[in-house]
């Protein structure tokens, strides 16, 4: 089952985003057999972090939570909101390119 993981970062989410980086790829390279897609979101006009979303397949719920509740950036307090919910998967084109202004 996909779940997706998604954290808003909070006040001091940048600071406290620094110290746990390391060790927040270093989980995700362990559980790259588990992880779909993963990334920062970031603001429309700049590259400014607004938070982070993880998407993995898992057996459960359960599974999804030990996942999230591991998670190094989580445990580092970096998000002021974090939510895990159960997807469907559904249109998949990881080489889609983005549309032209003509076509947009």
């Amino acid at each position: 089952m996909l779940y997706m993981c998604y954290g808003v970062d909070g006040k001091n989410g940048a600071e406290r985003r620094k110290t746990a980086r390391d060790e927040h790829f270093a989980y995700l390279k362990a559980h790259e057999d588990i992880l779909v897609l993963g990334g920062a979101t970031l603001e429309d006009d700049s590259e400014t972090r607004l938070g982070s979303c993880l998407i993995i397949n898992v057996l459960n719920r359960a599974a999804a939570d030990a996942f999230a509740d591991g998670e190094p950036l989580r445990k580092a307090g970096v998000f002021e909101s974090y939510t895990v919910v159960r997807m469907r998967r559904g249109q998949w084109n990881p080489d889609a390119a983005p549309a032209s202004a003509e076509g947009a």
